[in-house]
């Protein structure tokens, strides 16, 4: 989920996926680019995103991903999940009255 959110807004690539992840939750999460790239693939083969190489002068070419229709889809359900999730958990713990 992590993954289709961050490519919800523009194409990026791993690296900048990573650091994003890294920044973006205060450095609580962190993802090796490694890591990263199995993930990626493995959602590019389900068709959620859609990768494509991109070479810039004096640059290392660079493959960048981007949300698909049904990444979209899948992205939307996914928050609804957690949500639902979310929401049974504060529940049982009485998380949100502390």
């Amino acid at each position: 989920m992590i993954l289709l959110a961050l490519l919800e807004a523009r194409a990026r690539h791993g690296y900048e996926l990573a650091k994003l992840i890294e920044s973006e939750s205060g450095n609580k999460l962190q993802f090796h680019v490694a890591s990263l790239y199995p993930m990626l693939y493995r959602l590019e083969r389900k068709g959620l995103v859609e990768g494509r190489w991109v070479e810039k002068a004096g640059e290392r070419r660079r493959r960048f991903y981007r949300l698909t229709v049904q990444g979209r889809q899948a992205l939307a359900q996914q928050r609804r999940s957690w949500r639902e999730f979310a929401h049974a958990l504060n529940r049982l713990t009485g998380f949100n009255h502390a």
